[in-house]
């Protein structure tokens, strides 16, 4: 079973690698681009049966940092 984790910064958060981004798509010629927002995205393999409150506690305990970061968990459907 896999599972998708998307982590993202909380509205408000400073979003250095954010800003970055736009910098550079401004740099190159992209005008209609308004804010960048950077996160990351965590694909698991996971053992069949795993629980959802197993990834959501996986999510609070490590891959977030549920003080300034949001996450948002998908599973995905077997091939």
């Amino acid at each position: 079973m896999k599972a998708r984790v998307f982590v993202t910064l909380k509205p408000g958060v400073l979003d250095p690698q954010g800003k970055a981004i736009h910098h550079a798509l401004e740099g190159l010629g992209f005008g209609g681009v308004n804010d960048v927002r950077a996160g990351k995205l965590i694909e698991l393999d996971l053992a069949e049966g795993t629980s959802d409150g197993d990834i959501e506690e996986m999510c609070r305990k490590l891959l977030a940092n549920t003080v300034i970061e949001n996450f948002r968990i998908e599973r995905l459907q077997a091939a």
